[in-house]
């Protein structure tokens, strides 16, 4: 099957669930069949929240087993990490250069994994500051759109697919500023 699976992995809040939006609305004006799984966890109070978005001819399941990814965006390093197994091999692991501690770690109940840095320079990474590009771009919570420009660079979707997509989306009030970040994006991962 002529499919590629993206897993997007972050933290509530941060956007996960519209770049899935935005990237399976892309993949569907490219012309392509598209399916959405979402896990939300407990996304309200800071905990992982994951979407699988797989694109293709013909897409005919949502099973995303371990090994089984083309590419992890993760929108915060120690996400990228805990996600690592499902990534194939081969396949590409794109980060937001940003870590939040989680409650346990805040708490003191538990520890944050040591030399994160390191291990996803060994993995091959793309780190990207996302959320400084946000910034620039006018709005830290764009920096969503920026991992998705970054992305966009691996896809083959013409670039109208995104920018339509993204105008049509988001906020009215925040196109212009999440059209910056996606170009922004683009032009860090190039």
């Amino acid at each position: 099957m002529n499919a590629t699976t993206i897993l997007l992995a972050g933290v509530g809040g941060q956007g996960t669930i519209l770049a899935a939006d935005l990237l399976a609305h892309a993949a569907s004006a490219a012309g392509l069949d598209v399916k959405v799984s979402e896990i939300h966890g407990m996304a309200q109070r800071g905990g992982s929240v994951s979407t699988v978005v797989r694109f293709g001819d013909a897409v005919d399941s949502m099973v995303t087993d371990f090994g089984s990814a083309d590419c992890i965006v993760s929108f915060e390093t120690t996400e990228a990490l805990r996600n690592l197994p499902f990534l194939k091999e081969g396949g590409f692991l794109l980060v937001n250069d940003e870590t939040i501690k989680p409650l346990p770690v805040l708490t003191g109940k538990a520890g944050m994994p040591a030399k994160v840095h390191e291990r996803l320079s060994e993995l091959g990474a793309l780190v990207i500051p996302a959320t400084q590009l946000a910034i620039d771009a006018g709005n830290a919570k764009a920096s969503n759109v920026v991992l998705l420009g970054a992305l966009s660079n691996k896809l083959s979707f013409p670039i109208e697919a995104w920018t339509e997509t993204i105008a049509k989306r988001v906020p009215p009030k925040t196109i212009e500023c999440n059209l910056t970040a996606f170009e922004s994006g683009r032009a860090y991962a190039c």
